[in-house]
This record gives C-alpha cells, sequence and structure tokens, in this order.
C-alpha cells in the first residue's frame, strides 16, 4: 500500500470543489481544509474524515480513499444544503482530477448521511466519495 498520494489526492479535491461554479455561486469561498474557529458562514463546505486502504497489485502500489466532504448550514431545512451537496457530486463524480503525486483512476460517489446536529439548530450532510489511485 501507499498512503504516498493522500496529500496530493485531497488538494485536488479541494480544488476542484472549490472552484466549481455551482458550489461557488452558493458559498462564495466558504470551501475548508478545516473550518476556522469563530464565526462560520451559515453555509458551508467542509473536507472530513478520510479511510485509504491497500490496493495495491503486481502492476504497482495503489489505494482506495474513502473521503468524507460536509455540507453544513444553520439554515432552516435541508433544501440548501441539498442543493450545495448536489454541486459537490457535479464536482467530483467521474472527474479528471490532476494530482501532484500518482494518479487518479477512479473517482466516485458511496453515500451520503443527512442529519440534524446541535439540537436541530444545524443541518450536515456527508457525502462519501471513493477514489482509486496508483503511486507511481
Amino acid at each position: 500500500m501507499s498512503y504516498g498520494v493522500a496529500a496530493a489526492l485531497q488538494a485536488a479535491i479541494f480544488d476542484a470543489v472549490s472552484t466549481h461554479p455551482g458550489v461557488q455561486a452558493h458559498v462564495g469561498s466558504a470551501v475548508y481544509d478545516a473550518v476556522p474557529s469563530g464565526n462560520v458562514p451559515p453555509l458551508y463546505v467542509a473536507l472530513g474524515p478520510e479511510t485509504a486502504s491497500d490496493r495495491s497489485d503486481k502492476t504497482g502500489r495503489g489505494a482506495a480513499h474513502d473521503v468524507v466532504i460536509s455540507v453544513v448550514t444553520s439554515n432552516a431545512g435541508f433544501q440548501s444544503a441539498k442543493a450545495v451537496a448536489a454541486d459537490v457530486g457535479d464536482a467530483l463524480i467521474d472527474a479528471q482530477l490532476s494530482l501532484t503525486r500518482g494518479h487518479l483512476v477512479s473517482l466516485n460517489f458511496v453515500k451520503a448521511v443527512a442529519k440534524r446536529e446541535d439540537g436541530n439548530a444545524m443541518r450536515r450532510i456527508d457525502l462519501t466519495f471513493r477514489a482509486r489511485v496508483e503511486d507511481t
């Protein structure tokens, strides 16, 4: 297994999401690798946890990365969060991301979980995508 592509994958995902026109239209620059302390906008996107597993074979080193991207809002209802979640999916599903190390074999949607948090004051949608990468 190689975890060597992880940083390059994260940077490419961040770039694809933060520059997607639909995401920008909904949240502007409120796409975070780390959510800032203090006040945050009422609607934002945050890169979240990642799990990697070995996908090496006789042709080389590789890994599958399950990456969670969260859409969080204090707006009433899930409608605005779902619109942004759809844009995040449009930015990533089958994307041809350019990595600074290794290369992306595939990027697919795995699942989404929508839930209320903070005594129903917040809405959160956690989107999980699976990236298959090879470390070349």
